[in-house]
Protein backbone atom coordinates (compact mmCIF):
# COMPACT_ATOMS: atom_id res chain seq x y z
CA UNK A 1 0.00 0.00 0.00
CA UNK A 2 2.75 2.61 0.78
CA UNK A 3 4.46 2.06 -2.57
CA UNK A 4 1.24 2.85 -4.39
CA UNK A 5 0.97 6.17 -2.57
CA UNK A 6 4.54 6.96 -3.73
CA UNK A 7 3.95 5.84 -7.29
CA UNK A 8 6.38 7.77 -9.60
CA UNK A 9 4.96 10.20 -12.12
CA UNK A 10 4.90 8.58 -15.57
CA UNK A 11 7.21 10.09 -18.22
CA UNK A 12 4.48 9.91 -20.75
CA UNK A 13 0.80 9.24 -20.65
CA UNK A 14 -0.11 5.54 -20.53
CA UNK A 15 -3.85 4.94 -20.41
CA UNK A 16 -3.61 1.38 -19.04
CA UNK A 17 -1.20 2.40 -16.30
CA UNK A 18 -3.28 5.48 -15.46
CA UNK A 19 -6.39 3.30 -15.16
CA UNK A 20 -4.57 0.90 -12.80
CA UNK A 21 -3.33 3.75 -10.57
CA UNK A 22 -6.76 5.37 -10.45
CA UNK A 23 -8.35 2.03 -9.60
CA UNK A 24 -5.86 1.40 -6.78
CA UNK A 25 -6.39 4.88 -5.40
CA UNK A 26 -10.15 4.31 -5.50
CA UNK A 27 -9.71 1.07 -3.55
CA UNK A 28 -7.54 2.85 -0.98
CA UNK A 29 -10.12 5.62 -0.57
CA UNK A 30 -12.91 3.07 -0.26
CA UNK A 31 -10.94 1.06 2.30
CA UNK A 32 -10.16 4.18 4.33
CA UNK A 33 -13.82 5.22 4.24
CA UNK A 34 -14.84 1.71 5.31
CA UNK A 35 -12.41 1.76 8.25
CA UNK A 36 -13.45 5.28 9.28
CA UNK A 37 -17.13 4.39 9.14
CA UNK A 38 -16.66 1.37 11.37
CA UNK A 39 -14.44 3.27 13.78
CA UNK A 40 -17.12 5.95 14.09
CA UNK A 41 -19.82 3.32 14.56
CA UNK A 42 -17.86 1.49 17.26
CA UNK A 43 -18.85 3.85 20.12
CA UNK A 44 -22.50 3.66 19.03
CA UNK A 45 -22.38 -0.13 19.01
CA UNK A 46 -20.69 -0.15 22.40
CA UNK A 47 -23.25 2.29 23.82
CA UNK A 48 -26.12 0.20 22.43
CA UNK A 49 -24.61 -2.92 23.95
CA UNK A 50 -24.14 -1.19 27.28
CA UNK A 51 -27.70 0.14 27.09
CA UNK A 52 -29.03 -3.37 26.57
CA UNK A 53 -27.02 -4.64 29.48
CA UNK A 54 -28.13 -1.63 31.55
CA UNK A 55 -31.77 -2.79 31.44
CA UNK A 56 -32.48 -4.04 34.95
CA UNK A 57 -33.21 -7.72 35.35
CA UNK A 58 -36.28 -8.18 37.52
CA UNK A 59 -36.61 -11.15 39.81
CA UNK A 60 -39.92 -13.04 40.21
CA UNK A 61 -40.80 -11.47 43.56
CA UNK A 62 -42.56 -8.30 44.65
CA UNK A 63 -39.55 -6.58 46.28
CA UNK A 64 -37.77 -6.73 42.91
CA UNK A 65 -40.79 -6.02 40.70
CA UNK A 66 -41.81 -3.04 42.83
CA UNK A 67 -38.53 -1.29 42.01
CA UNK A 68 -39.64 -0.87 38.39
CA UNK A 69 -40.83 2.72 37.84
CA UNK A 70 -44.14 3.27 36.10
CA UNK A 71 -43.43 4.69 32.63
CA UNK A 72 -44.16 8.41 32.63
CA UNK A 73 -46.47 8.26 29.64
CA UNK A 74 -49.18 6.74 31.84
CA UNK A 75 -49.17 9.58 34.37
CA UNK A 76 -49.22 12.07 31.48
CA UNK A 77 -52.17 10.42 29.71
CA UNK A 78 -54.90 11.21 32.28
CA UNK A 79 -57.85 9.94 30.22
CA UNK A 80 -58.46 6.47 28.83
CA UNK A 81 -61.40 4.47 27.51
CA UNK A 82 -62.29 0.96 28.67
CA UNK A 83 -64.15 -1.21 26.14
CA UNK A 84 -66.18 -4.10 27.58
CA UNK A 85 -67.33 -6.41 24.77
CA UNK A 86 -67.97 -10.13 24.56
CA UNK A 87 -70.64 -12.83 24.46
CA UNK A 88 -72.51 -11.07 27.28
CA UNK A 89 -73.22 -8.33 24.70
CA UNK A 90 -75.73 -10.72 23.07
CA UNK A 91 -78.25 -10.83 25.96
CA UNK A 92 -77.02 -7.40 27.15
CA UNK A 93 -79.13 -7.50 30.28
CA UNK A 94 -78.93 -7.47 34.06
CA UNK A 95 -81.02 -5.91 36.81
CA UNK A 96 -80.29 -2.19 37.09
CA UNK A 97 -77.25 -1.46 39.19
CA UNK A 98 -75.56 -4.78 38.34
CA UNK A 99 -72.86 -5.71 35.85
CA UNK A 100 -74.34 -7.08 32.61
CA UNK A 101 -71.01 -8.74 31.72
CA UNK A 102 -71.59 -11.09 34.67
CA UNK A 103 -74.63 -12.55 32.88
CA UNK A 104 -73.25 -16.10 32.75
CA UNK A 105 -72.59 -16.16 36.49
CA UNK A 106 -75.86 -14.47 37.49
CA UNK A 107 -77.78 -16.93 35.32
CA UNK A 108 -76.11 -20.10 36.62
CA UNK A 109 -76.23 -18.97 40.24
CA UNK A 110 -79.83 -17.74 39.92
CA UNK A 111 -78.76 -14.49 41.52
CA UNK A 112 -81.11 -11.61 42.42
CA UNK A 113 -84.01 -13.95 43.11
CA UNK A 114 -83.47 -15.63 39.76
CA UNK A 115 -84.09 -12.49 37.68
CA UNK A 116 -81.31 -13.19 35.16
CA UNK A 117 -82.19 -16.89 35.01
CA UNK A 118 -85.84 -16.07 34.35
CA UNK A 119 -84.90 -13.50 31.71
CA UNK A 120 -82.74 -16.10 29.98
CA UNK A 121 -85.46 -18.74 30.01
CA UNK A 122 -88.03 -16.34 28.60
CA UNK A 123 -85.75 -14.84 25.96
CA UNK A 124 -83.64 -17.79 24.78
CA UNK A 125 -85.22 -20.96 26.16
CA UNK A 126 -84.12 -23.73 28.46
CA UNK A 127 -81.73 -25.46 26.07
CA UNK A 128 -79.53 -22.43 25.32
CA UNK A 129 -76.29 -22.15 27.29
CA UNK A 130 -74.00 -19.16 27.51
CA UNK A 131 -71.51 -20.65 25.05
CA UNK A 132 -74.32 -20.85 22.49
CA UNK A 133 -74.14 -17.07 22.20
CA UNK A 134 -70.89 -17.45 20.23
CA UNK A 135 -72.53 -17.68 16.76
CA UNK A 136 -74.92 -14.85 17.73
CA UNK A 137 -72.01 -12.55 18.54
CA UNK A 138 -71.60 -11.49 14.92
CA UNK A 139 -70.22 -7.93 15.11
CA UNK A 140 -71.65 -7.49 11.61
CA UNK A 141 -71.68 -3.67 11.89
CA UNK A 142 -68.28 -3.38 13.52
CA UNK A 143 -65.75 -0.98 12.03
CA UNK A 144 -62.62 -0.78 14.20
CA UNK A 145 -61.41 2.34 12.39
CA UNK A 146 -64.66 4.13 13.28
CA UNK A 147 -64.20 3.14 16.91
CA UNK A 148 -60.61 4.37 16.92
CA UNK A 149 -61.61 7.66 15.32
CA UNK A 150 -64.25 8.15 18.01
CA UNK A 151 -61.66 7.45 20.71
CA UNK A 152 -59.40 10.09 19.18
CA UNK A 153 -62.26 12.61 19.07
CA UNK A 154 -62.93 11.85 22.73
CA UNK A 155 -59.38 12.88 23.64
CA UNK A 156 -58.45 9.46 25.02
CA UNK A 157 -54.74 8.71 25.25
CA UNK A 158 -55.13 4.98 25.87
CA UNK A 159 -57.64 2.17 25.41
CA UNK A 160 -58.21 -0.94 27.53
CA UNK A 161 -59.99 -3.76 25.67
CA UNK A 162 -61.53 -6.86 27.26
CA UNK A 163 -59.67 -9.68 25.51
CA UNK A 164 -61.13 -12.30 27.88
CA UNK A 165 -63.66 -11.85 30.65
CA UNK A 166 -64.45 -14.39 33.38
CA UNK A 167 -66.48 -16.63 31.05
CA UNK A 168 -63.30 -17.67 29.22
CA UNK A 169 -64.40 -16.58 25.72
CA UNK A 170 -61.46 -14.86 24.04
CA UNK A 171 -61.57 -12.12 21.42
CA UNK A 172 -58.46 -13.46 19.72
CA UNK A 173 -57.66 -16.97 18.38
CA UNK A 174 -56.44 -18.60 21.59
CA UNK A 175 -55.26 -22.20 21.37
CA UNK A 176 -55.70 -22.60 25.13
CA UNK A 177 -59.36 -21.53 24.93
CA UNK A 178 -59.98 -24.06 22.17
CA UNK A 179 -58.45 -26.85 24.24
CA UNK A 180 -60.68 -26.03 27.18
CA UNK A 181 -63.96 -25.02 25.55
CA UNK A 182 -63.88 -26.42 22.03
CA UNK A 183 -62.32 -25.32 18.77
CA UNK A 184 -65.07 -22.85 17.97
CA UNK A 185 -64.87 -20.83 21.19
CA UNK A 186 -63.34 -17.67 19.72
CA UNK A 187 -64.51 -15.06 17.19
CA UNK A 188 -62.14 -16.19 14.44
CA UNK A 189 -64.01 -19.49 14.20
CA UNK A 190 -67.50 -18.25 15.11
CA UNK A 191 -69.55 -15.08 14.74
CA UNK A 192 -67.41 -12.28 13.26
CA UNK A 193 -64.80 -14.66 11.80
CA UNK A 194 -62.02 -12.18 12.60
CA UNK A 195 -59.37 -11.40 15.20
CA UNK A 196 -61.09 -8.65 17.17
CA UNK A 197 -58.08 -7.89 19.39
CA UNK A 198 -55.71 -7.68 16.45
CA UNK A 199 -57.98 -5.53 14.28
CA UNK A 200 -58.76 -3.05 17.06
CA UNK A 201 -55.11 -2.86 18.13
CA UNK A 202 -54.11 -1.91 14.59
CA UNK A 203 -56.86 0.71 14.28
CA UNK A 204 -56.15 2.30 17.66
CA UNK A 205 -52.42 2.57 17.05
CA UNK A 206 -53.04 4.19 13.66
CA UNK A 207 -54.66 7.03 15.61
CA UNK A 208 -51.60 7.41 17.83
CA UNK A 209 -53.39 6.03 20.89
CA UNK A 210 -51.84 3.55 23.33
CA UNK A 211 -53.44 0.09 23.37
CA UNK A 212 -54.11 -1.79 26.59
CA UNK A 213 -55.46 -5.31 27.04
CA UNK A 214 -57.75 -6.45 29.86
CA UNK A 215 -57.28 -10.10 30.83
CA UNK A 216 -59.12 -12.13 33.48
CA UNK A 217 -56.89 -14.49 35.44
CA UNK A 218 -59.70 -16.82 36.43
CA UNK A 219 -62.63 -18.35 34.58
CA UNK A 220 -65.83 -19.10 36.47
CA UNK A 221 -66.51 -22.57 35.13
CA UNK A 222 -63.27 -23.73 33.53
CA UNK A 223 -63.01 -27.45 34.46
CA UNK A 224 -59.34 -27.16 35.44
CA UNK A 225 -59.96 -24.06 37.52
CA UNK A 226 -62.71 -25.86 39.41
CA UNK A 227 -60.89 -29.18 39.84
CA UNK A 228 -57.12 -28.62 39.61
CA UNK A 229 -56.10 -25.02 40.10
CA UNK A 230 -52.36 -25.59 39.64
CA UNK A 231 -52.91 -27.31 36.29
CA UNK A 232 -55.10 -24.37 35.27
CA UNK A 233 -52.29 -21.93 36.12
CA UNK A 234 -49.51 -23.94 34.46
CA UNK A 235 -51.25 -25.27 31.35
CA UNK A 236 -53.87 -22.60 30.66
CA UNK A 237 -53.40 -19.22 32.32
CA UNK A 238 -49.64 -18.74 31.85
CA UNK A 239 -49.34 -19.91 28.23
CA UNK A 240 -52.50 -18.05 27.23
CA UNK A 241 -51.26 -14.84 28.86
CA UNK A 242 -47.88 -15.14 27.13
CA UNK A 243 -49.53 -15.76 23.78
CA UNK A 244 -51.69 -12.64 24.16
CA UNK A 245 -48.78 -10.40 25.14
CA UNK A 246 -46.42 -11.78 22.50
CA UNK A 247 -48.97 -11.34 19.70
CA UNK A 248 -50.07 -7.77 20.42
CA UNK A 249 -47.31 -6.17 22.56
CA UNK A 250 -49.75 -4.13 24.65
CA UNK A 251 -48.96 -0.79 26.29
CA UNK A 252 -51.07 -1.74 29.32
CA UNK A 253 -51.82 -5.14 30.82
CA UNK A 254 -54.98 -4.72 32.87
CA UNK A 255 -55.43 -7.86 34.98
CA UNK A 256 -58.63 -8.83 36.81
CA UNK A 257 -60.31 -11.86 38.37
CA UNK A 258 -57.48 -12.36 40.84
CA UNK A 259 -59.38 -12.23 44.12
CA UNK A 260 -59.74 -15.95 44.95
CA UNK A 261 -56.01 -16.71 45.29
CA UNK A 262 -52.83 -14.90 46.43
CA UNK A 263 -50.25 -13.92 43.85
CA UNK A 264 -47.98 -16.76 44.98
CA UNK A 265 -50.60 -19.31 43.89
CA UNK A 266 -51.26 -17.51 40.61
CA UNK A 267 -47.47 -17.32 40.15
CA UNK A 268 -47.96 -13.82 38.81
CA UNK A 269 -44.59 -12.45 40.04
CA UNK A 270 -43.00 -15.07 37.80
CA UNK A 271 -45.18 -13.97 34.90
CA UNK A 272 -44.44 -10.28 35.45
CA UNK A 273 -40.68 -10.89 35.59
CA UNK A 274 -41.06 -12.51 32.16
CA UNK A 275 -43.14 -9.55 30.95
CA UNK A 276 -40.57 -6.97 32.04
CA UNK A 277 -37.43 -8.90 31.10
CA UNK A 278 -38.32 -10.78 27.93
CA UNK A 279 -41.01 -8.92 25.98
CA UNK A 280 -40.39 -6.14 23.47
CA UNK A 281 -42.43 -3.28 24.91
CA UNK A 282 -40.25 -1.87 27.68
CA UNK A 283 -42.82 0.85 28.43
CA UNK A 284 -45.62 -1.58 29.24
CA UNK A 285 -47.68 -0.57 32.28
CA UNK A 286 -49.46 -2.98 34.62
CA UNK A 287 -52.24 -2.51 37.15
CA UNK A 288 -52.45 -3.97 40.67
CA UNK A 289 -54.74 -7.03 40.26
CA UNK A 290 -52.34 -9.98 40.40
CA UNK A 291 -53.60 -11.81 43.50
CA UNK A 292 -55.80 -11.13 46.50
CA UNK A 293 -52.74 -9.72 48.25
CA UNK A 294 -51.74 -7.18 45.60
CA UNK A 295 -54.37 -4.44 45.20
CA UNK A 296 -53.05 -1.06 46.32
CA UNK A 297 -49.78 -2.75 47.26
CA UNK A 298 -48.10 -3.86 44.04
CA UNK A 299 -48.26 -2.92 40.36
CA UNK A 300 -47.53 0.03 38.13
CA UNK A 301 -50.80 1.77 39.00
CA UNK A 302 -53.46 1.18 41.64
CA UNK A 303 -57.11 0.80 40.63
CA UNK A 304 -60.42 1.92 42.07
CA UNK A 305 -63.68 0.72 40.55
CA UNK A 306 -66.88 2.74 40.67
CA UNK A 307 -65.38 4.79 43.49
CA UNK A 308 -63.89 8.25 43.80
CA UNK A 309 -60.21 7.40 43.40
CA UNK A 310 -57.42 8.15 45.85
CA UNK A 311 -56.31 11.27 47.69
CA UNK A 312 -52.83 11.85 46.32
CA UNK A 313 -50.23 10.93 43.73
CA UNK A 314 -47.89 8.96 46.00
CA UNK A 315 -48.37 6.13 43.48
CA UNK A 316 -50.00 6.29 40.02
CA UNK A 317 -53.68 5.35 40.12
CA UNK A 318 -56.76 5.08 37.96
CA UNK A 319 -60.48 5.30 38.63
CA UNK A 320 -62.30 2.88 36.33
CA UNK A 321 -66.06 3.10 35.77
CA UNK A 322 -68.85 3.16 33.24
CA UNK A 323 -71.21 5.94 32.23
CA UNK A 324 -74.07 3.94 33.72
CA UNK A 325 -73.93 1.15 36.30
CA UNK A 326 -72.50 -1.60 34.11
CA UNK A 327 -69.37 -2.20 32.06
CA UNK A 328 -71.08 -4.43 29.50
CA UNK A 329 -74.00 -2.94 27.57
CA UNK A 330 -77.18 -3.24 29.64
CA UNK A 331 -80.45 -2.76 27.80
CA UNK A 332 -82.27 -2.36 31.11
CA UNK A 333 -80.66 1.04 31.65
CA UNK A 334 -82.23 4.24 30.35
CA UNK A 335 -81.28 7.91 30.11
CA UNK A 336 -81.55 8.58 33.84
CA UNK A 337 -79.01 5.86 34.57
CA UNK A 338 -76.27 7.60 32.58
CA UNK A 339 -73.99 10.31 33.91
CA UNK A 340 -74.28 13.61 32.10
CA UNK A 341 -71.36 15.04 30.14
CA UNK A 342 -70.89 17.70 32.82
CA UNK A 343 -70.68 15.05 35.55
CA UNK A 344 -68.13 13.03 33.60
CA UNK A 345 -65.99 16.09 32.84
CA UNK A 346 -66.06 17.22 36.47
CA UNK A 347 -65.09 13.69 37.52
CA UNK A 348 -62.15 13.87 35.16
CA UNK A 349 -61.06 17.27 36.52
CA UNK A 350 -61.47 16.16 40.15
CA UNK A 351 -59.55 12.91 39.59
CA UNK A 352 -56.73 14.57 37.64
CA UNK A 353 -56.38 17.28 40.30
CA UNK A 354 -55.68 14.49 42.82
CA UNK A 355 -53.02 12.95 40.58
CA UNK A 356 -55.09 10.15 39.03
CA UNK A 357 -56.35 8.96 35.65
CA UNK A 358 -59.93 8.34 34.62
CA UNK A 359 -60.58 5.27 32.46
CA UNK A 360 -64.19 5.56 31.32
CA UNK A 361 -65.98 2.43 30.11
CA UNK A 362 -68.23 1.93 27.11
CA UNK A 363 -70.18 -1.23 26.28
CA UNK A 364 -70.79 -1.92 22.57
CA UNK A 365 -73.66 -4.16 21.45
CA UNK A 366 -73.29 -7.56 19.78
CA UNK A 367 -73.40 -6.01 16.31
CA UNK A 368 -70.35 -3.92 17.10
CA UNK A 369 -72.14 -0.60 17.52
CA UNK A 370 -71.35 1.75 20.40
CA UNK A 371 -74.69 3.04 21.76
CA UNK A 372 -75.34 6.58 20.53
CA UNK A 373 -75.61 8.02 24.04
CA UNK A 374 -72.11 6.71 24.79
CA UNK A 375 -70.79 8.16 21.55
CA UNK A 376 -72.34 11.51 22.41
CA UNK A 377 -70.79 11.57 25.88
CA UNK A 378 -67.34 10.76 24.47
CA UNK A 379 -67.56 13.51 21.86
CA UNK A 380 -68.72 16.02 24.49
CA UNK A 381 -65.73 15.15 26.67
CA UNK A 382 -63.45 15.45 23.66
CA UNK A 383 -64.84 18.86 22.71
CA UNK A 384 -64.11 20.12 26.21
CA UNK A 385 -60.59 18.67 26.12
CA UNK A 386 -59.80 20.37 22.80
CA UNK A 387 -60.04 23.69 24.65
CA UNK A 388 -59.07 22.74 28.19
CA UNK A 389 -56.78 19.74 27.71
CA UNK A 390 -53.69 21.85 28.42
CA UNK A 391 -54.77 21.90 32.06
CA UNK A 392 -55.29 18.11 32.08
CA UNK A 393 -52.73 16.24 29.97
CA UNK A 394 -49.22 16.00 31.39
CA UNK A 395 -50.12 17.89 34.55
CA UNK A 396 -49.19 17.03 38.11
CA UNK A 397 -50.96 17.31 41.43
CA UNK A 398 -50.64 20.39 43.60
CA UNK A 399 -50.18 19.93 47.34
CA UNK A 400 -53.67 21.35 47.84
CA UNK A 401 -55.57 20.27 44.73
CA UNK A 402 -58.82 22.06 45.52
CA UNK A 403 -60.12 25.25 47.08
CA UNK A 404 -63.21 24.80 49.24
CA UNK A 405 -65.90 27.38 49.80
CA UNK A 406 -67.19 28.31 53.22
CA UNK A 407 -69.41 25.73 54.89
CA UNK A 408 -69.19 22.21 56.27
CA UNK A 409 -67.04 19.91 54.17
CA UNK A 410 -68.86 16.69 53.25
CA UNK A 411 -67.42 13.34 54.23
CA UNK A 412 -65.70 11.81 51.22
CA UNK A 413 -64.88 8.11 51.28
CA UNK A 414 -61.99 6.53 49.41
CA UNK A 415 -61.53 2.86 48.66
CA UNK A 416 -61.07 0.15 46.06
CA UNK A 417 -64.61 -0.70 45.06
CA UNK A 418 -68.16 0.62 44.80
CA UNK A 419 -68.19 3.80 46.87
CA UNK A 420 -70.65 6.66 46.49
CA UNK A 421 -69.22 9.48 44.39
CA UNK A 422 -71.52 12.38 43.55
CA UNK A 423 -69.38 15.05 41.98
CA UNK A 424 -72.36 17.38 41.49
CA UNK A 425 -73.12 17.64 45.21
CA UNK A 426 -69.41 18.25 45.80
CA UNK A 427 -69.33 21.15 43.33
CA UNK A 428 -72.51 22.82 42.08
CA UNK A 429 -75.48 21.20 43.85
CA UNK A 430 -74.65 20.97 47.58
CA UNK A 431 -76.91 20.32 50.53
CA UNK A 432 -77.77 23.45 52.56
CA UNK A 433 -74.74 24.69 54.50
CA UNK A 434 -72.35 22.31 52.74
CA UNK A 435 -69.02 23.52 51.39
CA UNK A 436 -68.23 22.91 47.73
CA UNK A 437 -65.11 22.52 45.64
CA UNK A 438 -65.06 25.92 43.96
CA UNK A 439 -61.66 25.69 42.22
CA UNK A 440 -59.55 22.69 41.18
CA UNK A 441 -55.81 23.07 40.56
CA UNK A 442 -53.26 21.29 38.39
CA UNK A 443 -49.72 22.33 37.46
CA UNK A 444 -47.31 21.92 34.58
CA UNK A 445 -44.02 23.68 33.90
CA UNK A 446 -44.27 27.29 35.04
CA UNK A 447 -48.07 27.31 35.00
CA UNK A 448 -50.82 26.59 37.48
CA UNK A 449 -54.27 25.81 36.06
CA UNK A 450 -57.33 26.91 38.01
CA UNK A 451 -60.44 25.05 36.86
CA UNK A 452 -63.86 26.16 38.08
CA UNK A 453 -66.96 23.93 37.88
CA UNK A 454 -69.23 26.92 37.24
CA UNK A 455 -68.88 30.44 35.89
CA UNK A 456 -67.19 32.51 38.63
CA UNK A 457 -69.13 35.72 38.03
CA UNK A 458 -67.11 38.94 38.01
CA UNK A 459 -63.91 37.52 39.53
CA UNK A 460 -62.09 34.53 41.00
CA UNK A 461 -60.36 34.86 44.34
CA UNK A 462 -57.59 32.28 44.73
CA UNK A 463 -56.66 32.19 48.37
CA UNK A 464 -53.02 32.35 49.51
CA UNK A 465 -51.69 32.80 45.99
CA UNK A 466 -49.03 35.28 47.12
CA UNK A 467 -45.86 35.12 45.07
CA UNK A 468 -44.54 38.58 45.86
CA UNK A 469 -43.38 37.84 49.39
CA UNK A 470 -41.47 34.62 48.94
CA UNK A 471 -44.41 32.27 48.73
CA UNK A 472 -44.56 29.57 46.10
CA UNK A 473 -48.31 29.23 45.59
CA UNK A 474 -48.82 27.81 49.05
CA UNK A 475 -52.50 27.07 48.57
CA UNK A 476 -52.12 25.21 45.32
CA UNK A 477 -49.07 23.13 45.33
CA UNK A 478 -46.05 24.78 46.85
CA UNK A 479 -44.79 25.34 50.37
CA UNK A 480 -43.91 28.55 52.18
CA UNK A 481 -40.18 29.16 52.00
CA UNK A 482 -37.79 29.57 54.90
CA UNK A 483 -36.13 32.93 55.54
CA UNK A 484 -32.87 31.59 54.10
CA UNK A 485 -34.59 30.45 50.93
CA UNK A 486 -36.35 33.79 50.59
CA UNK A 487 -33.05 35.64 50.80
CA UNK A 488 -31.40 33.34 48.27
CA UNK A 489 -33.91 33.80 45.46
CA UNK A 490 -35.55 36.36 43.29
CA UNK A 491 -39.23 36.96 43.94
CA UNK A 492 -41.60 34.91 41.79
CA UNK A 493 -44.76 36.48 40.51
CA UNK A 494 -47.80 35.77 38.38
CA UNK A 495 -46.98 37.24 35.00
CA UNK A 496 -50.06 36.38 32.97
CA UNK A 497 -53.51 34.87 33.35
CA UNK A 498 -55.15 33.35 30.28
CA UNK A 499 -58.72 32.15 29.83
CA UNK A 500 -58.28 28.97 27.77
CA UNK A 501 -61.78 29.14 26.30
CA UNK A 502 -60.98 32.31 24.32
CA UNK A 503 -57.21 32.65 24.65
CA UNK A 504 -57.56 36.18 26.00
CA UNK A 505 -55.35 37.58 28.76
CA UNK A 506 -57.20 38.60 31.91
CA UNK A 507 -56.49 41.36 34.39
CA UNK A 508 -55.43 40.34 37.89
CA UNK A 509 -54.32 41.88 41.15
CA UNK A 510 -53.31 40.89 44.66
CA UNK A 511 -55.31 41.40 47.82
CA UNK A 512 -52.91 40.46 50.59
CA UNK A 513 -51.97 36.87 49.81
CA UNK A 514 -54.94 36.29 47.52
CA UNK A 515 -54.83 36.50 43.74
CA UNK A 516 -57.94 38.07 42.23
CA UNK A 517 -58.62 37.46 38.56
CA UNK A 518 -61.14 39.65 36.74
CA UNK A 519 -63.48 37.67 34.51
CA UNK A 520 -64.25 38.61 30.92
CA UNK A 521 -67.81 39.48 30.01
CA UNK A 522 -69.84 36.29 29.87
CA UNK A 523 -71.05 35.58 26.35
CA UNK A 524 -73.96 33.13 26.38
CA UNK A 525 -74.13 33.12 22.58
CA UNK A 526 -70.44 32.30 22.10
CA UNK A 527 -71.03 28.53 22.37
CA UNK A 528 -68.50 28.11 25.15
CA UNK A 529 -67.81 24.67 26.58
CA UNK A 530 -69.57 25.23 29.90
CA UNK A 531 -68.87 22.04 31.86
CA UNK A 532 -65.87 23.71 33.54
CA UNK A 533 -63.68 26.76 32.90
CA UNK A 534 -59.87 26.77 32.90
CA UNK A 535 -57.64 29.71 33.77
CA UNK A 536 -53.90 29.43 33.19
CA UNK A 537 -51.73 31.35 35.67
CA UNK A 538 -48.17 31.67 34.43
CA UNK A 539 -45.46 32.28 36.99
CA UNK A 540 -42.05 33.77 36.34
CA UNK A 541 -39.06 35.02 38.31
CA UNK A 542 -37.05 33.22 40.95
CA UNK A 543 -35.85 29.66 40.70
Amino acid sequence: MPQLLKCPRPQSFNSNRAFRVTRHRSRITSFASHVTRHVLLLPIILLSTLSLHAQPKYEPNWPSLDTRPTPQWFSDAKFGIFVCWGLYSVPAWSPKGQYAEWYMYWMKQKSFDGQVYDFHQNKFGNGVEFKDFAPMFKAELWNPDEWANLFRRAGAKYIVFTTKHHSGFTLWPSAEAEKAWGENYNPVKMGPKRDLVGDLTTAVRKQGIRMGLYYSLYEWYHPWYLNDFHVFVTDHFHPQFKDLVTRYEPDIVWADGEWEQPSKEWRTPELLAWLFNETKNKEVVINDRWGNDSRHKHGGFFTTEYGSGLDNDAHPWEENRGMGYSYGYNRAENLDDYRSAKELILMLVDIVSRGGNLCLDIGPDAAGQIPVIMQERLVQIGNWLVINGEGIYGTRMCESPVQWSAGTKPEIKRGEYMLAYNILTETIDPAPGQAVKEVFFTRKGNAVYAITPKWPGKEIRIKNFDLRYGYQVSAIGYREESQGEKAARVTRHASRVTFLQTGESLKFKYDGKDLIIAMPAYKPDARWETAAYTFKVEVEGGK
